[in-house]
């Protein structure tokens, strides 16, 4: 089950999409709900998600696994909280095996460590079990890193569980459907190669703008 809406694209950039994907939500019953989202851009996003629906904000932090000797070619994710989720049928082209990555995998362990104490301190995840999780970025091109996400809180039995984007690859968000309960999209533009293309500004946040946003939140 999914929704989304024609909108006139590009997005002036993640508020505006954040302010529209909350109405969005706003129409689907959620229940008892908590924002999480992916960091950095999807926290821009999801501030205006959390405030429209008066619920908390936080962030989920995950990392991308890199090739090890290409990191920008992502193999797969992981989630704090969950298990590496690898691209299979990619590492089965590349004729690479999950115990090839592990030096990666342990390198963005500590990685995604190091940026859960900088977002949260010691303060742990709010509490997830029955209620309705919204997940949010700020698009989805492979997907990877919100399908590990997605894995990782569905461990924590969640009553509903939601991805919510602007824009996405349309075989992307197909793809994760079967990750979510439901997936909320505002756009699923034909000649999707990049979430960047589909904003007229796509700053790179830092963490004292994530820092800054779920202040905010809270």
């Amino acid at each position: 089950m999914g929704a989304s809406r024609r909108v006139s694209l590009p997005f002036a950039d993640r508020a505006e999409a954040g302010a529209l994907l909350a109405e969005m939500l706003a129409d689907i019953g959620l229940a008892d709900p908590v924002i999480l989202a992916l960091p950095r851009g999807g926290v821009a996003v999801a501030a205006p998600v959390a405030e429209r629906l008066d619920a908390p904000l936080d962030v989920l932090v995950t990392r991308k696994i890199g090739h090890p000797d290409q990191p920008e070619l992502g193999l797969g994710a992981i989630a704090e909280g969950g298990e590496p989720v690898f691209d299979v049928a990619f590492l089965s082209r590349l004729r690479i095996s999950v115990e090839d990555v592990t030096p990666v995998v342990e390198q963005e362990r500590r990685e995604l460590a190091r940026r859960v104490t900088a977002y949260r301190g010691e303060r742990a995840l709010p509490r997830l079990a029955g209620r309705d999780v919204v997940v949010v970025d700020d698009g989805l091109a492979t997907g990877g890193t919100a399908r590990a996400a997605l894995r990782a809180i569905r461990a924590a039995r969640p009553r509903r569980l939601v991805l919510a984007v602007p824009v996405g690859s349309s075989r992307t968000v197909a793809a994760l459907r079967d990750e979510a309960d439901e997936v909320v999209v505002i756009a699923t533009p034909s000649g999707f190669s990049a979430v960047g293309q589909w904003y007229v500004r796509f700053d790179q946040l830092t963490d004292a703008d994530v820092l800054r946003l779920l202040r905010r939140g809270r």
